[in-house]
């Protein structure tokens, strides 16, 4: 077999959202050779997802997309759509799962940005594993690549201005929840409401949510609590436990969870600034939202480019970033849970790790043991974090578990069950098989 072909760049961008692009065309702007990674069909990523088929219409985004559009074009730089990327070598290739061709793709670049976004977190619940529940940003993606509504009545529960936003754009398109539960409760504390006036932003674009949930009479349950899930007569039972107690049952089809984001920084290259170097930018290094993303994608082109000049730049981040994670700190005090439901009041027989289907009984049950098990015992023994999304959505809780029933057990910023690893996302042994590119003609 001939040796790989392997594509020469200074830089490979991975993520062909608004971080991804905007640092793209700022780096082709500074003359160097830049290859465009994104593992969907379309440029977008979540914010800026596009429809399927360009039949649906846009939600929300679309002028801000069009002009990041508009600095990528004739920039030069090469789009590699549909390609997933799984992971850096220790020799520094870059190894991308080319979907289309089921084959691997090596990419040699003087130096990686990773913009991969965020990722949602989902507290467990017992029931959050039936099917019909799903996150309220899945639902988001769906509604934008289609621009219709799967049928059923739904219902919106967790904490986060991202569930007021998804309820909006279903009342937009004709078919309002039947409540949306919310933790927190923004209108407790009128002191993180008066520094958000700083944000007029920001301020508006709420005035418009819950004008729509107020217009559609949308019940907006503050301070409540989803607290179980179940299966019944076909739908979807869900157990509200309301401010100052007592409880509501809400029926429904499909219910959306969502407990706040965090970086899609599981498994990723360490940052580094020796050759290839490697830089996190937008919501993969901080998750700052959509209003710092472009701003951060930029910085991190400039670092690069002064990184691969032999220069040395200013590394503090663009006032705009600065003000986004202002904003975003006032957000989180506004909508910070006032329910002091936890981990430690769920039943044994709910499901911690989805994939695995592990329980916190099972989880429990290890920490009783005698000699303390540490995170990667409790991953390899326990199957925690062990399944197809990595841990992404159990490592959190895990951690936290683990870290109330023995705070001795060190599981660091991350922990063992998310630690680095390659490869990063799961890719077919078809591809990893195949015979390099240089064989595709013959």
């Amino acid at each position: 077999m001939a040796e790989p072909a392997i594509s020469s760049f200074d830089v490979l961008v991975i993520g062909g959202g608004a971080a991804g692009v905007a640092a793209a065309a700022e780096l082709a702007s500074a003359g160097l050779s830049v290859a465009l990674a994104e593992q969907r069909p379309t440029l977008g990523g979540a914010y800026h997802r596009q429809p399927v088929g360009g039949s649906a219409r846009q939600l929300r985004g679309q002028r801000q997309w069009l002009r990041l559009l508009r600095g990528l074009a004739g920039a030069g730089v090469e789009q590699r759509l549909g390609h997933v990327f799984i992971g850096l070598e220790s020799d520094g290739i870059a190894m991308l799962d080319d979907r289309a061709a089921r084959r691997i793709r090596s990419i040699k670049a003087r130096a990686l940005v990773i913009a991969v976004g965020a990722i949602e977190r989902v507290l467990p619940r017992p029931g959050w594993q039936l099917d019909g529940v799903m996150t309220s940003g899945g639902l988001q993606m769906l509604l934008k690549e289609t621009g219709g509504v799967p049928p059923g009545d739904l219902l919106i529960a967790g904490s986060g201005p991202l569930n007021v936003a998804v309820a909006a754009d279903l009342i937009r398109l004709g078919r309002p929840p039947v409540a949306v539960i919310e933790n927190g409760n923004p209108f407790a504390r009128p002191g993180a409401a008066l520094r958000l006036a700083a944000h007029p932003g920001l301020v508006a674009e709420a005035a418009r949510h819950l004008a729509r949930l107020a217009s559609a009479r949308v019940p907006w349950l503050r301070g409540s609590a989803l607290a179980a899930i179940e299966r019944r007569d076909g739908r979807l039972r869900a157990t509200v436990r309301m401010p100052g107690g007592g409880s509501r049952m809400f029926a429904a089809d499909i219910v959306a969870l969502h407990d706040g984001i965090r970086p899609n920084a599981f498994g990723l290259p360490a940052e580094t600034q020796a050759q290839p170097i490697v830089v996190r930018a937008g919501d993969c290094r901080e998750a700052l939202g959509i209003r710092a993303a472009v701003a951060d994608g930029r910085h991190a082109a400039r670092q690069v480019a002064a990184m691969l000049a032999g220069t040395v730049r200013d590394g503090s981040a663009d006032r705009k970033i600065g003000r986004q994670r202002r904003a975003q700190a006032i957000l989180h005090e506004l909508f910070r849970p006032v329910d002091g439901y936890g981990l430690a009041a769920l039943p044994d027989d709910t499901i911690l790790c989805r994939c695995e289907g592990r329980t916190v009984g099972d989880l429990r049950l290890m920490l009783a043991e005698t000699d303390a098990p540490g995170l990667r015992e409790i991953k390899l023994n326990g199957r925690f974090g062990m399944g197809l999304c990595q841990g992404r959505f159990c490592a959190d809780a895990v951690r936290d578990m683990v870290a109330a029933a023995r705070p001795a057990v060190d599981g660091g910023a991350s922990g063992p069950l998310s630690r680095d690893r390659w490869p990063l996302r799961p890719a077919s042994i078809a591809a990893l098989a195949a015979d390099d590119e240089l064989q595709e003609g013959k």
